[in-house]
């Protein structure tokens, strides 16, 4: 299982694309979050890590929660497969996945720039003309492109979900944002690789509480949604680039 880093930056960054990821699974490519410029976020990825990948090879976008540096990119990227699928009906609507709090909201989010009223007053579009949305249940696993895929909720101030996404050998975990928790750690914890947020403020991890963790653990956690100005010296648990490839379940 090859993870692919697309972003590595937080909300105001102005060197990096919002953190972001593309998972290969059996099954096809999975997006973790939709940042802003999404064609050129894979674009670049591409470039950098040797992949293949644009937005019409993504059928699967797992959504974290709906601050826009994690899901600005959505408006694009949808419009960007609705104006594909009327030259090609056979392919499939792309499958949006995310908690219930997110669903529920997902359309009031999009609606305003999406829903077509001004130009269709009698056939206004619908989320459903743009993705096909499946609800991940904290309590159960998701199959996704071929992968176990659990959820959990985290502290942040709206609904955010943290993620563990399982080949059947080895397994992936993703914090997603989140204020430092011991108890979402402890979940992470039987993960081979964990990309673990790090940034200021009480929403967010601090430096200092993940250098605090044990070495054991440390070692198998990697930094990411950093600010700017993050000073690498400050800590010895690996900080991520943008175009990198992680391999799960490969020995150091």
């Amino acid at each position: 299982m090859n993870v692919l880093i697309l972003g590595v930056g937080d909300a105001f960054t102005a060197r990096h694309f919002g953190s972001s990821a593309l998972i290969q699974g059996p099954e096809g490519p999975i997006l973790i979050d939709c940042p802003d410029l999404i064609h050129r976020v894979l674009r670049v990825g591409s470039a950098l890590s040797g992949w293949t990948i644009d937005a019409f090879g993504v059928d699967d976008i797992i959504l974290t929660h709906l601050h826009g540096d994690h899901c600005n990119g959505l408006e694009s990227f949808a419009f960007a497969r609705w104006f594909h699928r009327r030259e090609n009906p056979e392919r499939p609507l792309p499958r949006l996945h995310c908690a219930q709090p997110v669903a529920d909201r997902l359309w009031e989010r999009l609606a305003p720039a999406m829903d077509g009223t001004h130009a269709n007053p009698d056939q206004p579009r619908r989320l459903e003309d743009f993705f096909d949305v499946r609800v991940l249940d904290p309590g159960s696993d998701a199959q996704i492109a071929g992968l176990k895929v659990r959820c959990r909720f985290t502290l942040h101030p709206v609904p955010t979900i943290g993620l563990k996404v399982s080949d059947g050998r080895h397994t992936f975990g993703w914090s997603g944002d989140t204020p430092f928790d011991p108890d979402h750690v402890a979940w992470l914890e039987n993960a081979d690789l964990i990309v673990h947020e790090c940034n200021r403020g009480a929403a967010h991890t601090p430096i200092d509480d993940l250098n605090a963790l044990p070495p054991r653990m440390r070692k198998k956690v990697r930094l990411i949604h950093l600010p700017d100005d993050f000073d690498p010296r400050c800590t010895d648990i690996e900080i991520l680039e943008e175009g990198q490839v992680l391999e799960i379940g490969r020995k150091p």
